[in-house]
This record gives structure tokens, sequence and C-alpha cells, in this order.
């Protein structure tokens, strides 16, 4: 089984929210296979808690934009971790050190790594 093409029009959304915002390490693993609730998670880490919220804010604005429904968020507050649940796409925004210690790119190893199409950084000439 392989994750949905609404999924991944939705994971791209996401993706690029998340860039919009200075996300860094953005990952999408298709967890379609072994998890029949949702199909891809999305990764992200922000450089502070700040970061952390200003990222979550806007994967959720687009989505929303895009006609997806927030299901359930977790970890606002904190600014460490915040899961936003959107059936076909769970999206972890993650402080560095939270990232690291729960390290789900590790547990979900087995599944296969989405490609994500992000725009080119512009370099200063």
């Amino acid at each position: 089984m392989t994750a949905s093409s609404r999924a991944r029009e939705l994971l791209q959304v996401a993706a690029l929210a998340a860039d919009s915002k200075q996300g860094e390490d953005l990952v999408a693993l298709d967890v379609s296979g072994p998890l029949p609730l949702t199909d891809i998670f999305f990764l992200v880490t922000g450089r502070n808690e700040r970061n952390v919220q200003a990222i979550a804010g806007e994967i959720e604005d687009k989505m929303l934009e895009a006609g997806a429904k927030a299901l359930r968020r977790e970890g606002r507050a904190e600014g460490r971790w915040i899961l936003l649940d959107f059936g076909d796409v769970v999206a972890h925004v993650f402080h560095e050190e939270d990232r690291m210690y729960y390290s789900l790119e590790r547990l979900w190893k087995d599944c296969p790594a989405i490609a994500l199409e992000l725009p080119v950084a512009k370099t200063a000439e």
C-alpha cells in the first residue's frame, strides 16, 4: 500500500508552509503500510520554541486553506513537539533537541521516504 494522491498533495502544502517559516530537515515517510489510520508522517525541525510554533501555525493555516480538516493538535503551548493530525497526513514539528531524542526516523526506518518538492533557496550575490 502507498500514500494516496490526496495525501501527497497535502504533504506538498505542509512542506511549502514549513519551508516558508524556515523549517529545517524536512522529512516525509509513507507509513500507509503499517498504519491503517494515516498515510504520511511529515517531520520538520524548528530552531527554538517560537519557531516551532510559527511553523506549526503556518502548516495548519495552509492545510485548512487546502481543505484539510485538523482532527487533533497537541503540544502547541510548549512549542517542543507539536503534532498536527489531518487524517491522511500527520505533521510533527519538533524543537531540534526533541527531534533527536525521539528519533521518529529511526522508529519508522522501514517506511519509504517521500521526496519533497521545495523551491530552491536564492543565494546572495
